[in-house]
Formats: C-alpha cells, sequence, structure tokens
C-alpha cells in the first residue's frame, strides 16, 4: 500500500494530465455529434479488424470439420440429382411383366435417393446396404503394393472386403478394419484383380495394375479377334459382389495385339485420379453366400478377388 501511494505520488502530475485527457475527449465526445460518430466509426472498424482476424484463425482450425460437413452436403446434392421415384426409370436388366398385378406389385415399392459414383447411381439411404462417405487418411503411389487409410472403421459400419469408390469411379477394397480407421487395398495393388467388361460390347475381362503408373491399368483376356476402339469406356462386370456392376473403372487408351497370345494388351487409363484423392464412399457388397458355396464347391475362385 505504501508503494502504490509513493508510485500514485510521484507521477501525480501525469496522472492528472492524463485524467483531464480523457474527460476532455469524453465531453468533446458527447456534446459534438461529428466527433461522435468518427469515433465509433474507428472504434467500430478496429473492433472488425480484431473480429475478423480471430475468426480467421478460428476457422482455420475448423477446416477437418468444415470439409466434413461439405462432404455430407455434396452427397445430399447428388441425391437430388437423380428422382427417388424409380419406378420412372427404364429397368435395363429385368423386364417387368405389363399385366396389372405386377405393375400394382411395382408401383407399392418404396425406392431410396440415388448417389451417383462412377456412373452409377447407387442407393443411399437403404438401411441394409447403406453408401458411406470417408476421408482419405494415406494414400501410397510408388509402391508396387499401395494402400489407403479411412477415417471409418467399425464403429461406422465398415468390414473387411467391402468395396470403395469415389465420385469417378473403383478405388479399391477394405482389407483391415479396427474401431475407427480402415486399411484399403488400392486398386494399385499387384494382387488386385477386377472383374470388369468393355461397356460397348459387354467383352469381359480383368483389370489388373502393372506397378508403374498411377494413371494406367491393364485389361487382360479381351481375345484378339474382337475389335478394340480407343476411348471405349470400360465398367465392373457385376461379376463378383464387392462392386456392383456398371461402375466406371476407366477408357481404353491403347491396345497391342502381341504375336504370341490369343488375347489383346489393352492399357485403360484410370477415371480415378489417385494422386489428389480426398474423399470416398464405402459400398456394402450384396449378400452372395449361396453363390459363394457353390462356387466354393465347384473349385472356383469368385471373380475380383485378391490373389494369395
Amino acid at each position: 500500500m505504501r508503494n502504490l501511494l509513493a508510485f500514485l505520488f510521484r507521477y501525480r502530475g501525469m496522472l492528472v494530465f492524463a485524467l483531464l485527457e480523457v474527460a476532455s475527449l469524453y465531453l468533446l465526445i458527447r456534446n459534438s455529434t461529428y466527433q461522435r460518430a468518427a469515433f465509433f466509426n474507428s472504434a467500430n472498424a478496429y473492433v472488425g479488424q480484431v473480429l475478423d482476424t480471430r475468426t480467421q484463425i478460428y476457422d482455420y482450425f475448423r477446416l477437418v470439420s468444415i470439409n466434413q460437413g461439405l462432404v455430407q452436403e455434396n452427397a445430399a446434392l447428388r441425391q437430388q440429382l437423380y428422382l427417388a421415384d424409380v419406378s420412372r426409370r427404364e429397368a435395363r436388366s429385368l423386364p417387368v411383366q405389363q399385366d396389372s398385378a405386377s405393375q400394382a406389385r411395382l408401383a407399392g415399392l418404396a425406392y431410396p435417393d440415388s448417389l451417383l459414383l462412377g456412373l452409377r447411381p447407387l442407393p443411399t439411404r437403404n438401411p441394409d446396404y447403406p453408401l458411406i462417405p470417408a476421408r482419405v487418411l494415406n494414400n501410397t503411389l510408388r509402391r508396387v503394393d499401395n494402400y489407403l487409410t479411412l477415417n471409418v472403421g467399425t464403429r461406422q459400419g465398415l468390414r473387411p472386403g467391402m468395396g470403395v469408390l469415389a465420385a469417378a469411379g473403383i478405388v479399391g477394397r477394405v482389407k483391415v478394419v479396427s474401431e475407427n480407421y480402415a486399411t484399403v487395398t488400392s486398386l494399385l495393388h499387384s494382387k488386385t484383380f477386377i472383374s470388369a467388361k468393355i461397356l460397348r460390347d459387354n467383352t469381359f475381362g480383368s483389370i489388373r495394375w502393372l506397378g508403374d503408373d498411377p494413371t494406367h491399368a491393364l485389361l487382360d483376356n479381351i481375345p484378339r479377334q474382337n475389335k478394340l476402339v480407343r476411348g471405349d469406356t470400360v465398367v465392373t462386370s457385376g461379376y463378383n459382389a464387392v462392386f456392383p456392376e456398371g461402375v466406371l473403372v476407366g477408357t481404353i487408351d491403347g491396345f497391342v495385339k502381341e504375336p504370341d497370345k490369343n488375347f489383346w494388351t489393352v492399357r485403360v487409363r484410370l477415371a480415378v485420379n489417385f494422386a489428389n484423392l480426398t474423399y470416398v464412399y464405402v459400398v456394402n457388397p450384396r449378400p452372395k453366400a449361396e453363390r459363394d458355396t457353390l462356387e466354393l464347391k465347384a473349385g472356383m475362385k469368385p471373380e475380383g478377388e485378391e490373389q494369395p
């Protein structure tokens, strides 16, 4: 207390001067309309700058949650591109009888909204087979066997064997799952084989990566007598239950007829750009227990599986 009194006594002249300055400024601003307006405008400008800087810093640390919200919003916007009433669309594979009983049964079905992934509309609101959005946390490109890490796991419904798609097309297949994370075998993996077909003529083949260029893969088992066209679309065949039929894989970029082989060597430009892959969707495969049991009894290995 003694030190405080000594400080006030020592600097009494400066303190009185400062007090009088504050009082004079207060009286000037209070009694002058122009000065009052100028003061508050300046104060608002400085306070606005401080608040704007604070908001920028706050938004920077919220980028993760903002991006997660954007991917959910993108999924909702994609759903709006497709009618919820699938009865207005033409069936591609299964014809519907035109009798009154079949039409009444079709009209009574409830169809979920769809999300366009790799040229294929897939249901998003079917609780039995959901599409699960995920963020890519890690992605390798330069190895012979490449993997991705996703920020979703068993808590979100993932399990090994599920397919992974991007908006452009095929990405890979879930290999290992923990509670909150998943490791995905990329399409850029030496042991990944995906059953595919040329959309123009439905010629079936198998997609595999050559291990060098992350933008291209090889389409095997296309007979030499088939006529190929550069730019032809390659999609999944539907031979396995990991990926739905008709999801985009890529386009034919070139082909060579080997003299000692009965098949074309077809080079496919992949639809997905793995170098900037950020958000993906995990698709729940349809049940195929009966088919698997039958094929295992016959000694067949399902198409599109990783080789041991």
